[in-house]
């Protein structure tokens, strides 16, 4: 499996915002990823009402 294309600027916030080793970030099939995202920002807005 190939690395995802993110930059580590990327990559180095991706990991701070979801509390996932960097290693992890790079190399976490994108469709997961992405559903993680999603669920943080869903948490993020719960948290601002």
């Amino acid at each position: 499996m190939k690395p995802n294309p993110i930059s580590l600027e990327t990559a180095k916030m991706l990991s701070e915002k979801l509390k996932v080793p960097i290693e992890q970030i790079m190399h976490m099939p994108q469709h997961i990823l992405l559903q993680k995202l999603t669920e943080a920002a869903k948490q993020e807005e719960q948290n601002e009402k």
